[in-house]
């Protein structure tokens, strides 16, 4: 595997920081606009190296790009950070859905900035070309924008939705209308089966694909990616490290670069893991046998059973917050023997595994078939502890809302 493109550092960041500093001196939140504007042509003349050609779709795109399923879990000042340095650093595509809480809402700041020079691919799940209608509508409405690069398909799992997107009254029809009408400019499509979509690609609708490819899933390189590199669809590469999975992000990342993917989507939800994202791309290379060794080392002994955070089984009817439990089962089984942390957490959470009322609506709608209902039995069965304890820990859960602990749970 090679990474697509040549790369070298940028010099560009002095002048950047430069600008910035005289923006929020001069105008603060005001000044920014215009700031990025002027520092635009620096920012993707240096990134020039790195920098893809996005398939069919004839877009330049940074090879990493921002992913929006964070995006909907922080405060919208949070979100103008984490966006502000995504543009400082060069990234010029973000990737979100309908599904995503408010990120389509904030990310619409990623393209007010600069509308030609951004790029935004969004999607829906829906089948029905009404449905698929509507979506579309709502989608340019909350980015506050006249058109979107790339609409996709969201999440095609089975044969049998792809003849319902497909047939008559499908949401294929929706899409075609909208590409004529100006409102979206490239069809593309996402899910988790490689198998899938390589017969969606088939019918030469999609201009683009994107698909998991990391550590664990590694399936898409077989038939998929070569697939959709010999009819110049464009492929955004998902989950690299896993659903937050891996020890070390920086070799999922560059793992993914190795492949023939044009831009890796990464969720991030600070300035911190901006600029360590950023960095990896950077100053990327290769893995070497030791790294590869390490990282695949990493994934496998996770293999498939393992929740990726997509957030698609919330909200839950009972308020399980199901994918905080499930990677508190993962932290405390690999650490929990030396840190207590994960069970004092858990018996803070007022809804907890044990609260699950078995409906099954999560697995129904989990990309990945996760048997999450035994998941979170195993998950309780791991975390809970004796009623007395509990409830000292309850209390110290209470006082660590109140005053914030240092650790991410998200």
């Amino acid at each position: 595997m090679t990474m697509k493109t040549a790369t070298t550092r940028s010099r560009s960041m002095p002048a950047i920081l430069f600008w910035l500093t005289v923006s929020f001196k001069n105008g603060g939140r005001e000044g920014w606009g215009p700031c990025l504007r002027f520092c635009g042509t620096l920012i993707l003349t240096s990134n020039r190296y790195h920098m893809a050609r996005l398939g069919r779709t004839e877009l330049e795109v940074f090879n990493l790009g921002l992913g929006g399923i964070p995006i909907q879990k922080i405060s919208p000042g949070e979100a103008s950070d984490v966006i502000r340095a995504s543009i400082a650093g060069g990234i010029n595509l973000a990737e979100t859905a309908e599904g995503y809480g408010d990120s389509e809402e904030k990310l619409s700041e990623f393209l007010a900035v600069d509308r030609e020079r951004f790029v935004i691919a969004t999607k829906s799940p829906r089948r029905t070309a009404d449905g698929m209608a509507a979506a579309i509508d709502q989608s340019l409405k909350r980015l506050k924008v006249d058109y979107i690069d790339i609409y996709q398909i969201h999440n095609l799992m089975s044969e049998e939705a792809m003849r319902q997107v497909f047939g008559a009254g499908g949401a294929m029809e929706a899409l075609r209308a909208a590409k004529a009408a100006g409102k979206i400019r490239h069809i593309g499509i996402s899910g988790h089966r490689p198998s899938v979509l390589v017969k969606a690609l088939r019918t030469d609708e999609f201009d683009t694909v994107q698909v998991p490819f990391n550590a664990v899933h590694r399936e898409a390189e077989e038939e998929l990616i070569p697939m959709a590199r010999e009819m110049d669809i464009g492929i955004m590469a998902m989950k690299p490290i896993c659903g937050g999975m891996l020890d070390t992000p920086s070799l999922g990342i560059r793992y993914c670069l190795m492949s023939s993917a044009d831009i890796v989507l990464c969720g991030m939800k600070n300035v911190t893991e901006v600029e360590e994202n950023l960095a990896t791309v950077r100053g990327y290379k290769p893995l070497d046998d030791d790294e590869e060794e390490q990282l695949l080392g990493e994934g496998s002994q996770w293999g498939d059973q393992y929740c990726r955070r997509c957030d698609y089984c919330q909200p839950c009817p009972s308020n399980v917050r199901i994918p905080k439990i499930l990677w508190l089962a993962n932290y405390h089984r690999r650490y929990g023997a030396h840190d207590p942390w994960t069970e004092e957490e858990y018996a803070a959470m007022e809804i907890t595994a044990a609260d699950c009322a078995e409906c099954g609506e999560c697995e129904e709608v989990c990309p990945y078939e996760l048997p999450i209902r035994d998941m979170l039995k195993e998950a309780d069965r791991e975390l809970a502890i004796s009623g007395r304890e509990k409830a000292k820990r309850r209390l110290k859960g209470a006082i660590k809302r109140v005053i914030p602990i240092r650790r991410d749970t998200h």
